[in-house]
């Protein structure tokens, strides 16, 4: 299904591996929903990255996920501004992800892409 906005803001990280459970059922059943409260935000997307195979000219190649985080989540905002909004800021810091889940997770990254194209 292609991007239906102009922008996505996407969230990477590691978490405590005795805290995926939780780290796993918060995301999904709290702070998703929270922030697809918030005005702008259109659709969230979570991802976990694997290790693979990629034919690339003329041979297999094998690509280690290496040290970029496991974890991602892809929000399609409407626009930048969204992320510095009051909702948005609020919805952040809603349920049991500020104080249970966050201080559990590491090596975390945050982007901004505009989408190009149809």
């Amino acid at each position: 299904m292609p991007i239906g906005t102009r922008y996505v803001f996407i969230a990477s990280m590691d978490v405590d591996p005795e805290k995926e459970d939780l780290f796993n059922e918060v995301y999904d059943t709290e702070h998703v929903p929270c922030l697809l409260e918030v005005p702008g935000v259109i659709a969230v997307t979570r991802l976990k990255a694997q290790d693979f195979e990629v034919s690339m000219g003329g041979e297999l190649k094998s690509v280690a996920r290496g040290e970029t985080p496991t974890w991602h989540a892809i929000y399609e905002i409407e626009s930048p501004d969204v992320m510095k909004s009051a909702a948005w800021a609020e919805a952040v810091e809603r349920g049991r992800w500020p104080g249970e889940v966050r201080p559990h997770t590491r090596n975390r990254r945050h982007s901004l892409q505009q989408v190009m194209g149809a």
